[in-house]
């Protein structure tokens, strides 16, 4: 786990990926602790975080379709009231952006959004569970949180 942190420090403003906020929030027994590491160094400021209007989308859903709106609100409080992370909203050149991502790495909609409003707020590193936006790393430092979790 220090070794995530160390990872983490070289960056400054780390862009975070959904599964991060879900695996808090959810108390997930494997992703969880280093959940937490990230988490808790943003809300003490060792670094900043940002993520997109996206991860807003993703970890209500959930809530949502169990009808649970307590739930959903609570979670929608917890990102948008969080310390030192902002939400960036996606614009027509966070938009423009992800276009380009699509079109040069074939990434997803959603993944291209969430890199693009991260570079956009000037991310040096985009921590997410999924390997395959390992194709971004001449971009942004693409950290896999899979990768720490046998420390």
């Amino acid at each position: 786990m220090d070794e995530l942190s160390k990872r983490l420090a070289k960056a400054k403003v780390i862009g975070l990926d959904t599964p991060i906020f879900i695996y808090f929030l959810e108390n997930n027994p494997h992703y969880a602790p280093l959940s937490q590491i990230t988490l808790n160094g943003i809300e003490k400021g060792k670094w900043e975080g940002v993520t997109s209007t996206i991860t807003l989308m993703e970890i209500t859903v959930r809530p949502w379709q169990l009808e649970r709106e307590s739930v959903a609100r609570e979670y929608e409080a917890i990102l948008v009231h969080f310390p030192n992370l902002s939400v960036v909203d996606i614009d027509r050149k966070v938009a423009r952006a992800a276009a380009q991502l699509r079109a040069k790495y074939n990434v997803s909609p959603p993944d291209a959004l969430q890199v693009a409003a991260s570079l956009s707020y000037g991310a040096k590193a985009f921590l997410t569970n999924d390997k395959r936006l390992s194709k971004l790393q001449e971009l942004i430092d693409v950290i896999v949180l899979g990768d720490f979790l046998n420390e």
